[in-house]
């Protein structure tokens, strides 16, 4: 029960957002509602309940449920820094969508997902 509560919060919070996987990334307009930047193991927590939330939402195969952040990086986009998760899927076979970027702000706020890493 409180995996679908977790995964419900993160969905209406995934509502909000304008960029879904497969879109651009709006570099430079992710707004942080978070008291201060989160560290790498939190950044990597959110970005992992993002990827269950765009299964869930049938944005992503169910596959991605079982795969773990292959790294977490800060990186400078129009000098805005960010947290960019990278996850990789062999089990996908369209090697354009095998590895999926998930952008967070430094509080840990979602931004943006796609394949693109832009």
């Amino acid at each position: 029960m409180q995996l679908k509560t977790l995964l419900l919060g993160v969905y209406l919070g995934l509502c909000t957002a304008t960029a879904m996987a497969g879109s651009g990334h709006d570099h430079g307009h992710g707004h942080s509602h978070s008291d201060g930047p989160v560290d790498q193991v939190t950044a990597k927590v959110s970005a992992t309940k993002i990827v269950a939330a765009l299964v869930e939402r049938k944005k992503l195969d169910e596959s991605w449920l079982s795969i773990p952040a292959s790294s977490v990086e800060q990186k400078i986009f129009n000098d805005n820094p960010e947290w960019v998760a990278v996850f990789v899927n062999d089990k996908i076979t369209d090697p354009d969508k095998q590895i999926l970027y998930v952008f967070l702000t430094l509080g840990g706020d979602y931004i943006a997902a796609n394949f693109t890493g832009n």
